[in-house]
């Protein structure tokens, strides 16, 4: 199989790379498909780019947990002041029993005619 990586070419794509073209441009300028030039600049292991897909790493965000304890969620998760009520739970359930009798509400009993 013949190479088309000529010097030249070598030299152009590192060039094009540092200016931080996207490897379709830098495919387009010099005449390749996106995925030699991606191939090749990791056969080079040029400098890694985060990929323009991907967005930046997310925040994590860390709840501490010190027991049982209510998990009504109190906010809309991603807010600042988002948290769980941490009240001693009923028995048995996940929620205190303020809003368990909010999340457990009994069936109406249905009489047959």
């Amino acid at each position: 199989m013949e190479t088309v990586w000529t010097q030249h070419l070598i030299d152009e794509l590192g060039r094009l790379w540092k200016e931080g073209h996207s490897t379709a441009e830098i495919g387009r300028r010099i005449g390749l498909t996106k995925n030699a030039v991606v191939g090749k600049a990791h056969r080079l292991a040029l400098q890694p780019r985060p990929s323009p897909l991907k967005g930046p790493p997310k925040r994590q965000v860390v709840i501490e947990f010190s027991g049982p304890s209510c998990s009504w969620p109190i906010g809309h998760p991603g807010d600042k002041g988002f948290r769980f009520c941490d009240a001693p739970p009923v028995p048995g359930k996940p929620y205190c029993t303020e809003h368990a009798r909010m999340a457990y509400i009994r069936p109406k009993s249905s009489s047959a005619a």
